[in-house]
């Protein structure tokens, strides 16, 4: 019977062990101070101006919550909502609602800091994987952060 215990036990540790998150991110540096940078960017439904994938931006509050429908350029849809705003530390937190993305349990973060004569702009986010292998998660997510910081630069003129 104590045999058994044990083995029952051990059985269920393995299957409680937690998934791990993955985490991703990418850094880009820009000639233009932190707060023309954050004016560009930090406007929790201003992605539509500097996101090449996002067609409009809807922002709306849900249950007290202030989320954004993004409607990409193929009519395909994700919800954001904003977890946390500091304009002072120039940074936003969301989390994915829903949406097509291969990514469950995301949240992400972009902030402005200064960097010598400039800016540097910082996109992190952490997720499970959804539908697909963690490298492949990886790969359209950092494509996205790519696609967005690349935006951010040139229709800023940055």
């Amino acid at each position: 019977m104590r045999k058994l215990t044990w083995g029952v036990a051990a059985a269920t540790m393995m299957l409680a062990e937690p998934a791990y998150a993955l985490d991703i991110g990418r850094t880009v540096e820009v000639d233009a101070k932190p707060a023309a940078v954050w004016a560009a960017i930090g406007d929790f439904c201003g992605i539509g101006a500097w996101h090449p994938a996002v067609a409009k931006c809807e922002e709306a509050e849900a249950d007290g919550k202030t989320r954004r429908t993004l409607t990409l350029g193929d009519g395909a849809m994700i919800v954001e909502e904003l977890v946390a705003w500091d304009d002072d530390a120039m940074s936003y937190t969301y989390t994915a609602v829903e949406g097509p993305l291969p990514v469950d349990n995301y949240e992400s973060t972009i902030t402005v800091t200064e960097a010598g004569e400039g800016s540097q702009i910082s996109w992190t986010g952490s997720f499970d994987a959804k539908g697909a292998t963690d490298a492949e998660a990886e790969e359209v997510m950092l494509g996205i952060y790519d696609a967005g910081l690349k935006g951010i630069t040139e229709k800023a003129g940055m």
